[in-house]
């Protein structure tokens, strides 16, 4: 089926999540506010300078100049953090500095470097209008305003504004639970010795640190022999605990491609074989109970291609976190490649902000050294002879 069609069903068979939990300030980076965020005080919560200078009543400084200055007498200062317990009536001033309470009785604030610093009387050089240089009470926000809405994915600003408002909880829904299994008895751990045969795995390490960049944390993630039986136990046990499953490897049709057994062996709902894209065309997904399992293709540029126009289609409608969301827009190429296709093709890129060039290295569905200089696929559509220089084509983030 066209890829479009399969992230239609694979979005149907999930849920966006719902459960919450309480975290705190420091760690909801990432996460989806769960609940509207309501101002409890006013903010500020007192009338308040925006700068150093003197608190006044402005109709005292009204005939102020450098060549006639209005003379007040100063009957005290205030530093932010403290209150002036006094009054300021006709001609007096306090010496204020930045974020300090007005005083009652001012309606301004005379900047110092429109005065002459006095300690005891003040010389005022220019003139201010009443409520100038003040800064109201409520002037950010009001008491019982919604400041943040649910659904908003927490960045620093965000924090920032949470921190302002006294927070050091905050409500998010909880992050999906992904579990990640790469199969091939061709596989070794990356530390191990070379053994002959075998094959370092990177397909696990490229999604769960995707899924690590996501704010996520994979509930499992391991290599599997090509044993139908062990997959399909560590699938069955994995599903109690994980919303989706994600394999790399044993879905085409060779001896020792196992998902079509493990998924028979579950009793799983087919949801698909097979989507109209390369690399990794031999996707194959199902249902087991209510875990979904995408599986990929062990090739390692497939796996990559597959988890991030699929997967991320997932897990944004499980958790739309502006860290999943995909991003794609139209840039020009640079370069050409003639590799025509009779089905869409992604490539790997480099982009700027209007222009692309192919990654360096083998653009090969087995390759992986080309990811080390690729931030984002090059979408090729079906039918197209290849890529030429100036074509407008459309790329994705990644």
């Amino acid at each position: 089926m066209e890829i479009e069609e399969a992230i239609k069903i694979l979005c149907k068979n999930v849920l966006p999540i719902k459960e919450t939990e309480e975290v705190s300030l420091i760690d909801s980076n990432g996460r989806i506010l769960a609940e509207d965020v309501c101002a409890e005080f006013d903010q500020p919560p007192f009338p308040r300078s925006p700068l150093d200078g003197y608190a006044v009543k402005g109709v005292d400084t009204f005939d102020a100049s450098e060549e006639s200055p209005v003379i007040l007498k100063v009957i005290g200062k205030v530093y932010a953090g403290e209150v002036y317990k006094g009054k300021v009536s006709n001609g007096e001033a306090v010496r204020i500095m930045t974020g300090a309470p007005i005083p009652d009785g001012a309606d301004t604030v005379i900047r110092q470097e429109d005065t002459d610093y006095g300690a005891e009387t003040v010389g005022i050089y220019k003139g201010q209008k009443p409520w100038s240089n003040y800064c109201h009470a409520g002037e950010d926000f009001k008491k019982g305003e919604v400041i943040l809405e649910k659904d908003l994915t927490v960045n620093s600003g965000i924090m920032a504004v949470l921190a302002s408002l006294g927070k050091n909880t905050v409500r998010v829904y909880r992050k999906p639970r992904v579990a990640v299994f790469s199969t091939g008895d061709e596989l070794l751990m990356p530390g191990s010795p070379v053994q002959p045969g075998k094959i370092y795995e990177s397909n696990n390490t490229y999604i769960s640190s995707r899924l690590m960049e996501y704010g996520m944390t994979p509930v499992s993630a391991e290599i599997v022999p090509d044993d139908p039986d062990l997959m399909a136990e560590k699938i069955q046990k994995i599903a109690e605990k994980a919303d989706l499953v994600i394999t790399t490897g044993g879905v085409s049709v060779g001896e020792k491609d196992i998902m079509h057994d493990v998924q028979e062996i579950l009793k799983a709902k087919k949801l698909f074989w097979k989507v109209k894209v390369k690399p990794g065309s031999p996707t194959l997904a199902f249902m087991y109970k209510d875990t979904l399992v995408l599986a990929l293709s062990g090739n390692a540029f497939a796996a990559v291609a597959n988890f991030e126009i699929l997967g991320r289609n997932i897990l944004y409608k499980m958790y739309p976190s502006e860290r999943i969301r995909i991003k794609s827009r139209l840039v020009t190429m640079k370069g050409a490649l003639a590799k025509p296709s009779g089905m869409k093709r992604f490539l790997r890129g480099y982009a700027d902000d209007d222009t692309v060039v192919f990654s360096e290295g083998l653009q090969t569905s087995g390759a992986i050294s080309g990811m080390a200089h690729c931030n984002c696929m090059i979408e090729i559509p079906a039918g197209n002879e290849g890529a030429k220089v100036g074509d407008r084509v459309r790329i994705y983030e990644i």
